[in-house]
């Protein structure tokens, strides 16, 4: 079954998916194969002694219900992970993994909500549980080889503000009142983008120390804090971006800069808006699929249906950020 499985989604496009997967039935036998690849396992006690409850004409026996020989506990496959104490049909639970990792600027919660057919409360508040099923391990490797980081901003204009508004808000392209992000790319590799508080030495500091390995050489701009940072890695080079100095030999942040415009048109074109709290989250959407850009758009879905397990995100704990 685990073959078959993994063989299904390497090349499954979204008509595919809707044919074999679009019946509730399905959607959960796909789902219990992905993340049960060697048969259930007991979400309470973690046992692989667990029986299927088979349901009776006139019983309160729900399909895909199944029991722990064990702990004697009942469970599906949705019980902690991102699905559980979820009211919306696995078959459209699958169908919107697709379309998110399919999508390479993102998709709207208000998309979701006129092309899956639910209210824009739940589509928004799946599409969140779907971006943390996205979130990398802690314990995943750190960036090496060469690496680029910059930052970048986030934020309105202010003539598109309110006029009450305007006299304290952000002031054309510059970091005024907007929020800066720090973006670490390994060249021709992976990326890790984080939100920041603030853009100094301090924090710079700390997010290179948490993502990137001492053996890696530092790609960076003409920033001033750089120059201290950089003495910390195997090897650090910069480019002079006051003088229009962009590319030196092998010395640029070019990557990274992509990786921003595709950001930002995700933003501009797809979102139109990303708040403080919930800005962490889109980051670690757009990372997932920049990391699994290489794979297919099934194979992706099939990768955010393993990660869902272990993670549950509450509705109280959205709306307050992370």
């Amino acid at each position: 079954m685990k073959d078959e499985t993994e063989l299904e989604v390497n090349g499954l496009n979204l008509y595919e998916l809707i044919q074999k997967y679009g019946s509730e039935d399905a959607a959960r036998e796909f789902v219990e194969a992905l993340r049960w690849p060697d048969g259930p396992v007991c979400p309470h006690c973690g046992s692989m002694e667990a029986y299927r409850l088979t349901p009776k004409q006139g019983s309160k026996t729900r399909k895909g219900l199944l029991k722990c020989k064990y702990c004697r506990k009942q469970f599906t496959v949705t019980v902690n992970s991102i699905f559980a104490d979820s009211h919306i049909p696995l078959s459209k639970w699958v169908l919107a993994i697709h379309l998110l990792c399919a999508s390479k600027k993102g998709v709207s919660a208000h998309q979701i909500h006129r092309m899956i057919g639910m209210t824009y409360k739940s589509a928004w508040f799946m599409m969140h549980r779907i971006r943390l099923a996205m979130t990398e391990s802690p314990e995943a490797a750190k960036l090496t080889g060469i690496v680029e980081a910059d930052e970048t901003y986030f934020g309105g204009k202010a003539k598109n503000m309110h006029a009450v508004k305007k006299a304290v808000a952000i002031q054309g392209r510059g970091p005024v009142n907007k929020v800066p992000v720090m973006t670490l790319v390994e060249r021709n590799g992976r990326v890790r983008t984080t939100q920041l508080e603030r853009v100094n030495e301090e924090n710079l500091d700390a997010v290179l120390r948490t993502y990137v390995d001492r053996n890696a050489t530092l790609m960076t701009d003409d920033a001033p804090c750089y120059d201290k940072l950089g003495k910390d890695f195997a090897g650090h080079q910069s480019v002079n971006h006051s003088v229009h100095e962009y590319v030196r030999e092998t010395a640029h942040i070019n990557s990274a800069e992509s990786v921003h415009a595709i950001l930002k048109r995700g933003v501009f074109g797809i979102y139109h808006h990303w708040s403080v709290q919930h800005l962490g989250r889109y980051l670690v959407e757009f990372d997932f699929r920049y990391n699994a850009r290489k794979i297919s758009d099934g194979k992706r879905a099939a990768m955010v249906v393993k990660g869902a397990a272990d993670k549950r995100l509450m509705y109280r704990t959205s709306k307050g950020g992370q």
